[in-house]
């Protein structure tokens, strides 16, 4: 199994972000790269630099005018007299459908979703990064390994193809996913995570080459709240092309493994040859969101079941907040996908 990670992604440091009305230090620290480089290793995973394949595979996910404020807006915010040192939203629009304005403070209300999200001036640059490891790893499944993990932080599975939310920017495992049906692939994205991926499911739902597929804790009273339902199920083209399987707050390992078998189950009907893994750890039983309660043992489990699919896997890194069993959770699941 390949390995990739590139140390400017801990130049991304955001202060805060604000939940329940509090005003709270960030759990995307760049103290996680650390710990997860950490549980890599001791699975006697190597992580290599990645090369740099240029903003084309990032533009085939992204809108150009939502990059463009990604790399501009904290120049721009910071001329505003009094502004904070972090881009942080305080207005939105009612819809994507709004009008789009040219103020700074509008933009940043239009393309970040919450206050989740900081930008401060190392944001793009370690977004860019996480990205460029997520594209190698799918380089390197392409090129016939069997596995590839990419240590991506920031996350990206919240970041839809022009906002930003839940401490994402650029939707790594989506990039991923297009790199790889460039070079011929059929995938599908298997979302781990406790928290839905909306942003990835929002950029291919009207779409049919991709399947997308969440198992996550149920949004009726978890984050995002307004995704990840039973019912949304594609649109258009992409009507059935995405599953999404809500569990109780609290749900346990083998709960959890039978539900992963339905999602394993539709990747099969879907003749996916390529597994993108958006590999969140925060479902862990002791992990700081409290979600759903997955135990270190149980992500040895989830990856010997996603590996026994014997179909190649490009795992991309999503959450997984500091606790004491963060490292030894990555440890788990990568033993788990070799021995599988």
């Amino acid at each position: 199994m390949r390995g990739f990670l590139d140390d400017r992604q801990a130049a991304h440091d955001p202060g805060h972000f604000i939940a329940a009305g509090v005003i709270r230090p960030s759990p995307e620290a760049p103290a996680r790269i650390g710990v997860l480089r950490a549980g890599a290793e001791a699975a006697r995973l190597r992580l290599d630099p990645p090369g740099d394949a240029g903003a084309g595979p990032v533009e085939a996910i992204h809108t150009a005018r939502y990059l463009e404020f990604l790399r501009t807006i904290h120049a721009r915010w910071r001329t505003i007299e009094g502004a904070s040192a972090e881009v942080i939203p305080n207005v939105h629009p009612a819809s994507r459908s709004d009008s789009y304005p040219a103020s700074a403070i509008g933009q940043a209300g239009f393309h970040q979703a919450d206050t989740a999200c900081p930008i401060s001036g190392e944001t793009w640059g370690a977004a860019y990064w996480s990205a460029q490891c997520a594209i190698a790893a799918a380089d390197a499944v392409a090129a016939g390994e069997s596995a590839a993990y990419a240590l991506c932080r920031p996350p990206g599975h919240h970041a839809f193809a022009d906002l930003a939310g839940g401490f994402c920017f650029l939707n790594n495992a989506a990039i991923a996913a297009q790199r790889l049906l460039q070079a011929g692939r059929r995938p599908a994205i298997v979302d781990v995570d406790v928290h839905h991926g909306n942003g990835t499911q929002g950029i291919f739902y009207a779409r049919d080459d991709v399947l997308t597929v969440s198992v996550h804790a149920d949004p009726d009273d978890f984050y995002p709240f307004f995704w990840g339902h039973t019912h949304e199920n594609g649109d258009g083209a992409g009507q059935g092309a995405n599953l999404n399987l809500p569990l109780p707050r609290g749900t346990g390992d083998a709960a959890y493994l039978d539900t992963l078998g339905a999602a394993l189950d539709r990747v099969d009907a879907f003749a996916a040859d390529t597994i993108v893994v958006a590999l969140g750890l925060d479902a862990h039983v002791g992990d700081p969101f409290q979600g759903l309660a997955v135990t270190t043992e149980g992500f040895a489990r989830i990856g010997a079941a996603i590996a026994a699919t014997g179909l190649p896997l490009v795992l991309v890194q999503e959450g997984g907040y500091l606790s004491e069993t963060l490292g030894q959770n990555l440890t788990s699941f990568l033993n788990g996908v070799q021995a599988g």
